[in-house]
């Protein structure tokens, strides 16, 4: 009788093991079928938003395909630029913050890589996206006004100089050389940080003239304040580097001041280089 009741409750534990065993098997296999619905969930909306944002980037290209540049704002044509980086990545919300933290597209693209980094959305790989495309624009610039007349090109020129010193945090001196048709030879920097008398040294301006067979010379520099006015160093630096270039028979054009904008203040246009040319002539008489 007890052999019976003890074998009949073995049974019974057996089959109770069994039927849990098999609820947790079920329950199991439901977990893994949620979690495969949810990430095929997943895939799917990720394959949708991408679907979305190549779409909306195709608009894009389409746009500037049809109606150029002009067409797109300044935040989309960022976007497109980090797309070159990172592809299948949504950049509009990356190129947004930009915006917001660097204010123009300029200071987008000459920000340092540091200050880049800090933009949620951004790394090496669109960094470089944007930094490649400003060293790209930078030598198109250069080179276009290589070999032309400064008399016909001189919003090249400028356009060239604005592009490269308008956002620099440091004042740069440059020099553009000119041959006896007034073409450009070639552009060259002079020297970096505080403009004036004491840190532009004629000497070597003369020397790189004079090496590259220099008959004109137009010299720039930027204010990192943004001011295009000249201040009474700038007009000093002027007098000093058309004295000692007309001693060597070069002509000093003009002296161009970029700041913030498009624009620049130029001594020619202002009238200033006439008054420099006859203090100059002045000077020279009374030295004999």
């Amino acid at each position: 009788m007890q052999a019976k009741r003890a074998s009949a409750e073995k049974k019974n534990g057996t089959a109770e093991k069994a039927s849990a065993t098999a609820f947790l098997g079920v329950c199991w296999a439901g977990w893994m079928m949620r979690k495969e619905n949810d990430r095929l969930m997943m895939n799917r909306q990720q394959e949708d938003s991408k679907k979305i944002g190549e779409g909306h980037r195709q608009r894009l290209r389409d746009r500037f395909q049809a109606q150029g540049i002009d067409a797109l704002t300044d935040t989309e044509v960022i976007e497109l630029l980090l797309t070159f980086g990172t592809p299948r990545c949504d950049c509009r919300p990356a190129a947004e913050e930009a915006m917001l933290r660097f204010r123009s597209l300029p200071e987008v693209l000459d920000a340092p890589p540091a200050a880049l980094e800090k933009v949620h959305g951004l790394g090496p790989k669109n960094i470089f996206a944007l930094q490649f495309i400003q060293g790209v624009a930078r030598r198109y610039l250069r080179q276009r006004i290589q070999r032309k007349s400064y008399i016909t090109s001189s919003k090249d020129v400028a356009d060239y100089l604005v592009h490269s010193l308008r956002c620099l945090r440091r004042e740069v001196f440059v020099a553009v050389y000119l041959d006896a048709a007034h073409a450009v030879i070639d552009t060259e920097i002079i020297s970096e940080g505080t403009v004036n008398v004491n840190t532009v040294y004629p000497r070597e301006l003369l020397k790189a003239a004079l090496a590259r067979n220099t008959v004109a010379l137009v010299v720039a520099h930027n204010h990192p304040s943004g001011s295009r006015e000249p201040s009474a160093q700038d007009e000093q630096l002027t007098r000093t580097l058309f004295l000692l270039c007309s001693f060597m028979n070069i002509t000093l054009l003009d002296h161009l001041i970029i700041g913030a904008g498009e624009t620049v203040f130029s001594f020619a246009d202002a009238g200033l280089m006439n008054a420099v040319r006859s203090d100059c002539a002045t000077l020279r008489a009374k030295l004999g």
